[in-house]
């Protein structure tokens, strides 16, 4: 079948994509391609969406004659490329590499550029490729950990004393401020705010009010956080973010918003859910507690590292 490939160009190809993603999810393994919420993000969790973070680097379609999107790479930062694909299409994997190695990465040391893709460590046809390509294959990577629901009791949340448990109010400026503060606060950052939190609620198609939980504190502020963004054609949900402030940590506070979020999922009629992270130990430490035994697969991927 004829196969060719061609740039990004406007808002219906963003779309495309992102049905490629929801389309894929039942016949790929977990973390093959993003789930829906990834992309939502990229396009929508912004504050000026006029701007169109998508696109601010190069971003490559593979579609048949017929017109049906089958691949595409993007990037997500300055030095890396994302591979998603069909399952059918993964002979064009290389194309795809090498497309990304022309107008990818990141100035390296020394000259040259860098570009980095990660891989899951039960994808022996990714890793080849990149194997034959001279990729070095890093220590460094990340973490995905899938549950299926099922018939399995989910214990009831336990909330600590003087907090209460609530969904958002995207509509109310006073709680977007809020989950801003919140996520700059967990996560070391200065650059989130209010309108961006904003703009994913009222655009992204994963987004639930229903599934957004925050636990706050007797002084009224916003002490953690779980969006669980949906993608409703698979019955799947995301824990993405997952955050505590640091001024409330260990008093079980994530542990009872996600206890919920499960109990929410399962009324809603979801199958699946995963959570997905880096290497932090603290992370990965918490994770495990919260769903190890209940998990039904635990995965990891690595970053391989390239001069191009």
């Amino acid at each position: 079948m004829q196969v060719t490939a061609r740039a990004l160009r406007d808002e219906d190809d963003f779309w495309r994509m992102r049905e490629l993603l929801s389309a894929t999810f039942p016949i790929t393994p977990i973390g093959l391609n993003w789930d829906v919420r990834r992309l939502d993000g990229k396009r929508f969790y912004e504050a000026d969406l006029a701007a169109n973070r998508l696109q601010a680097r190069p971003v490559q379609l593979w579609e048949t004659a017929g017109g049906e999107l089958v691949g595409y790479v993007l990037a997500e930062s300055r030095d890396d490329a994302h591979i998603q694909i069909h399952p059918d299409f993964r002979h064009l994997e290389p194309e795809m590499v090498a497309w990304a190695e022309d107008h990818l990465g990141a100035a390296a040391e020394g000259g040259g550029r860098a570009l980095e893709i990660y891989t899951y460590e039960y994808d022996a046809l990714r890793q080849r490729i990149l194997a034959e390509r001279g990729y070095a294959k890093m220590e460094y990577g990340g973490m995905i950990r899938h549950l299926r629901l099922g018939q399995q009791p989910l214990p009831p949340p336990e909330v600590a004393p003087g907090y209460t448990l609530r969904t958002t109010d995207p509509d109310d400026p006073a709680d977007c401020q809020r989950i801003a503060d919140l996520l700059n606060a967990a996560f070391g950052r200065t650059f989130h705010n209010a309108q961006e939190y904003r703009n994913f609620t009222r655009h992204a198609p994963c987004f639930r009010r229903d599934l957004d939980l925050v636990m706050v504190a007797p002084g009224g502020e916003f002490a953690a956080y779980i969006g669980m963004p949906y993608d409703a054609p698979n019955r799947f949900g995301i824990f993405e973010p997952v955050c505590t402030h640091p001024d409330h940590q260990r008093k079980g506070l994530a542990r009872a918003l996600m206890a919920e979020g499960l109990l929410r999922l399962r009324a809603l009629g979801a199958v699946d859910v995963t959570v997905d992270t880096g290497d932090a130990a603290a992370a990965n430490a918490f994770y495990t507690a919260m769903v190890g035994a209940r998990i039904s697969e635990f995965m990891r991927d690595t970053a391989y590292l390239a001069s191009v």
